[in-house]
């Protein structure tokens, strides 16, 4: 296959993303109230845009099982899991997405990746906890790395 005819298959296949995206988003917004709606779609656009950035994300929304806690997004980046949560906003007037994760939110997405870590035998030398934000309008997609570490939760709780 020619680079160009790569290319064109590779941006064709981009315009099929976004179109089945906008049928989730349509089919979502129909059943969910708008504030759901939007937060799943950006996880979707997170998803996109960590895959894009080479990471392979493993899972979505994992829950515990007494539905406690949940993680957005799991991830491999090279040998380290990536637990990543998402925040959006329709526009940036609302203030940074980031800003909405306090304390509590943290404790709970770090006991998540304890219990994940220990379920699959990964040590937790090798977890990180990133965030990805999405400001719809005007479309903005920030992805912070290392946002916090499971060293610095223990020295803080």
């Amino acid at each position: 296959m020619s680079s160009k005819s790569s290319s064109e298959a590779l941006m064709w296949l981009k315009g099929v993303c976004r179109l089945c995206d906008g049928l989730r988003d349509w089919a979502r917004r129909r059943r969910w109230n708008e504030e759901r709606a939007l937060g799943r779609r950006a996880e979707d656009v997170a998803h996109r845009y960590l895959e894009a950035e080479g990471l392979t994300v493993v899972d979505r929304n994992w829950t515990l099982p007494d539905r406690g806690a949940e993680v957005d997004l799991v991830a491999w980046d090279g040998d380290t899991v990536v637990f990543v949560e998402v925040k959006s906003r329709r526009e940036p007037l609302a203030g940074d997405p980031q800003r909405a994760i306090d304390r509590d939110k943290r404790r709970r997405i770090v006991r998540a990746a304890r219990i994940f870590l220990r379920r699959w035998r990964i040590p937790p030398e090798r977890a990180r906890f990133d965030v990805v934000t999405v400001v719809f309008e005007p479309y903005q997609v920030r992805h912070y790395r290392d946002a916090w570490s499971m060293r610095d939760w223990d020295r803080l709780s």
